[in-house]
């Protein structure tokens, strides 16, 4: 095994050259002679990496300056319940669009707070192909505080291509596993958050990224960890944050910012999902579930249909050096998530290796 790469959905890799920075500044950071683990997250040197992270993830996602982002604990699901606790209001309902695994769990999770509409926006056709129906809701929205949608679902690689048109309604979007894969209309959104490890850095820190007139209302009952306003006021620190995964964050922001920004991203995630997607469609051995227009850039599932063959498949690719290709216990058969970090060569090796298996093994 001479390169090992690894289509883990999350935690998934990191650039490299940002754990090489962070290995070099391991034990002597800003040269404090300590780790930044070590330091007070209250401390200047600290709290000025905060803002250098806040100014370089404005850059990168071109966010306006009437949204705050916070940087938060409790991962998605934690905003699964924050989020109706923060923007139900007078209207008292909010509606959940269902594409898939997760926006599914954030639906059954703000039942416990507020009252929802769940509206499934998916069909699976005669063979079992999956797509996305609809992507406009304007005629319905009126009625709700906020609609929820979910980007990309993780485990079988659903993705919205489009923003839902919500009319004047909240938009809010659960991106954890693309944002930062491509350049988006932040000004379309009322709420956008992410667990960090896919793209934007380790376990452990999630971003929230609200729009400041939605600040401030949440009801009386709202931990204060889950309060937008309290959190927003404290710099996301009403406790000690995850502060090395915060500094991992903020070396992800820079790394990228050198790389170009988002379009040069952009081209580099096309690049990679089309050739992968090329070869599924040519291949007789494998099959892909996904209709065209919704295909997921990041997470791209596929199965031989054969439960045995999907197993020794997952077995001999790990042995090869490719890494967490097993698909989600709710779908089964594979799944390679090719995030920000990794490579075409990574793609390049994986194609490879279906190739030989799918001529071993017809």
């Amino acid at each position: 095994m001479t390169q090992v790469y690894n289509f883990s959905a999350g935690p998934a890799m990191m650039p490299k050259a940002v754990l090489e920075q962070a290995q070099k500044e391991l034990l002597n950071w800003q040269g404090q002679g300590t780790s930044v683990m070590e330091v007070s997250h209250r401390g200047k040197l600290f709290m000025e990496l905060i803002a250098e992270a806040d100014k370089d993830f404005r850059q990168l996602f071109n966010i306006p300056d009437n949204y705050k982002i916070l940087f938060l604990q409790g991962g998605a699901r934690g905003q699964f319940a924050a989020i109706p606790m923060n923007l139900i209001g007078a209207k008292g309902k909010a509606l959940y669009l269902n594409s898939g695994h997760w926006s599914g769990m954030a639906a059954k999770e703000a039942r416990n707070f507020c009252e929802i509409d769940e509206l499934n926006v998916t069909e699976k056709d005669e063979n079992g192909v999956i797509s996305i129906t609809r992507t406009d809701f304007s005629d319905i929205t009126e009625q709700y505080d906020y609609v929820h949608y979910c980007t990309n679902e993780t485990i079988t690689g659903v993705q919205f291509k489009e923003v839902p048109n919500v009319g004047n309604a909240v938009l809010v979007a659960d991106m954890s596993s693309d944002i930062l894969a491509s350049r988006i209309d932040i000004s379309k959104f009322g709420l956008i958050y992410a667990g960090a490890q896919k793209n934007l850095g380790p376990a452990g820190i999630t971003i929230v990224i609200v729009r400041e007139d939605l600040i401030g209302k949440a009801r009386q009952a709202t931990p204060s960890i889950w309060n937008y306003e309290t959190q927003a006021n404290a710099d996301s620190m009403i406790n000690t944050p995850p502060t090395f995964a915060w500094y991992l964050c903020s070396l992800v922001f820079k790394h990228l910012l050198a790389e170009g920004g988002l379009d040069t991203v952009e081209k580099r995630n096309q690049a990679k999902a089309e050739k992968l997607y090329q070869y599924l469609d040519n291949s007789t051995f494998y099959r892909n579930y996904i209709a065209k227009p919704n295909r997921s850039v990041m997470n791209v599932t596929f199965s031989t249909d054969n439960d045995e063959l999907n197993a020794k498949f997952v077995a001999e690719a790990t042995a090869c050096g490719l890494q967490a290709l097993k698909g989600h216990k709710v779908l089964g058969g594979m799944r390679a998530s090719i995030y920000n970090a990794m490579p075409i060569e990574g793609v390049e090796a994986l194609i490879a290796f279906m190739d030989k298996f799918a001529k071993e093994n017809a």
